[in-house]
């Protein structure tokens, strides 16, 4: 009668040793899925804020290729700019140029009118005295 007390103990302890380690095998597997669903989902969001900076970084590329180009554009334009300025400012000289050889034509012009008055008077004096 001990005996069978003693073997259906251990025979219950092997049991329960069986259920608990089951549970425990169950507990440790619930526990992988659990931290794998944390970690796919943690994975989720990595990957799409992984996506979000190389589109930012493709868009920030873009802009300064764009703003370069727009730099330069700038810089061509002011140039012709200043080419136009500076020729505005030479035509201005040409003008003020023009202007002082036609005042210097308009007084050789009155010499020469006067001088030819003054000859012409000397000769119709010389002509009235012979």
């Amino acid at each position: 009668m001990l005996s069978s007390l003693v073997k259906e103990h251990q025979a219950r302890a092997n049991n329960h040793k069986e259920v608990q380690e089951r549970k425990k095998q169950d507990a440790l597997a619930a526990a992988n899925k659990l931290t794998d669903a944390l970690v796919d989902h943690l994975n989720v969001g990595v990957a799409q804020a992984y996506l979000n900076q190389k589109r930012l970084d493709s868009e920030a590329k873009q802009l300064h290729k764009s703003a370069t180009n727009f730099a330069k554009q700038t810089q061509a334009w002011l140039s012709v700019v200043e080419s136009f300025n500076t020729s505005l400012k030479e035509l201005g000289d040409i003008k003020g140029w023009a202007r002082s050889i036609e005042d210097d034509l308009q007084a050789i012009s009155c010499t020469l009118e006067y001088v030819a008055k003054v000859e012409k008077e000397d000769s119709q004096a010389s002509s009235s005295h012979s």
